[in-house]
């Protein structure tokens, strides 16, 4: 992946996700990223993880969220609960793409059970890159928020 050291990424992750996401922080090596847990395969509840990520992104701190767990649907459904955060669940490239260009996800949830590394490593390369197409899709993302 071409990187750009201004993107700074949070990424997180609960024991089902650790291996991946350590591989993943691997991958952004050249990018800022800020590992907010977890640090081993130990159990874990996700939302101790996925919360500080939302925050960091929410905030304008980083860019983008990265969050991995089994199913991504706890990392998904926690990240969400944040005003400013549009979390999305992607097992595949064009997900990750649509996710980015129609609804402006700011943070990509990767099921660790479900996807190898190499497509976690695109799908995050296409998710970081792809910009949000605006447009139709504007009215649309404004109208997620409570």
């Amino acid at each position: 992946m071409s990187q750009d050291k201004n993107i700074k990424i949070a990424i997180g992750a609960d024991h089902a996700g650790f291996e991946l996401k350590e591989k993943l922080k691997n991958f952004l090596s050249s990018n800022t990223v800020k590992d907010f847990g977890t640090y081993s395969t130990d159990s874990v509840d996700y939302p101790d993880f996925a919360h500080p990520v939302a925050l960091a992104v929410e905030s304008g701190e980083f860019n983008f969220g990265i969050l991995v767990c089994g199913s991504a649907n706890g990392v998904a459904i926690t990240a969400n609960k944040h005003q400013g955060i549009r979390a999305a669940i992607c097992w595949d490239t064009e997900l990750a793409s649509l996710a980015r260009m129609h609804n402006n996800a700011n943070i990509i949830c990767i099921p660790a059970r479900f996807v190898t590394e190499k497509l976690a490593e695109d799908m995050v390369n296409i998710f970081m890159k792809t910009p949000f197409e605006g447009g139709r899709h504007t009215g649309r993302v404004e109208k997620i928020s409570c």
